[in-house]
């Protein structure tokens, strides 16, 4: 790589990375420093590290399959994990290099959406409702993956509700597809 070009991916103002398979096999600078590790820590791993638990690594992984597969951009918003612990909330987008699978090489990238890393804290189950409305559940539906009672899945959806400040969970969700509605 040219030496400008190196220096323009490396200094880019938002986290880049490129992956096989969902392993990393090279990133920029500010991916590291956001993320909080050396470069060379993350070349060779799995985006795994980024999330939370391995549910939530799993799940997440279909959800931007068929825009991609379709050679279009995928975006959203999500909660991933520094090398503290912490959370920070960014916006993500990815595009593929290879449509007829997705997920075999893929650019990404990443910008904070809050440079104070304070987006909204949420529980695992929070996360497992978010990912589930995500995907169209309905509540029943959500209550019986959950094993829980429909009537606590509305609780759970009526907390995400006021986390977010929003009106409804079409406002929710466009959040996390990368849509703004002028009205929250």
């Amino acid at each position: 790589m040219h030496e400008f070009e190196a220096l323009a991916f490396d200094h880019a103002p938002m986290g880049l990375a490129l992956t096989e398979h969902r392993i990393i096999r090279t990133c920029n600078q500010t991916f590291a420093d956001m993320f909080g590790y050396q470069k060379e820590m993350l070349i060779g791993k799995s985006f795994r590290l980024l999330y939370g638990s391995e549910e939530e690594f799993h799940q997440i992984r279909d959800i931007g399959l068929k825009p991609l597969s379709q050679s279009l951009p995928y975006t959203d918003e999500r909660l991933m994990l520094r090398s503290d612990g912490s959370r920070i909330w960014c916006r993500f987008r990815a595009r593929t290099l290879t449509p007829d699978i997705p997920l075999a090489r893929t650019v990404l990238s990443f910008a904070l959406i809050d440079d104070t890393r304070a987006g909204p804290t949420l529980t695992p189950r929070e996360r497992d409702v978010l990912l589930l409305l995500s995907k169209g559940q309905t509540s029943k539906e959500m209550a019986r993956v959950l094993g829980l009672s429909p009537r606590t899945v509305e609780d759970v959806r009526a907390r995400l509700l006021k986390k977010f400040n929003v009106k409804n969970v079409a406002v929710l969700l466009g959040r996390f597809s990368g849509h703004r509605t002028t009205k929250q």
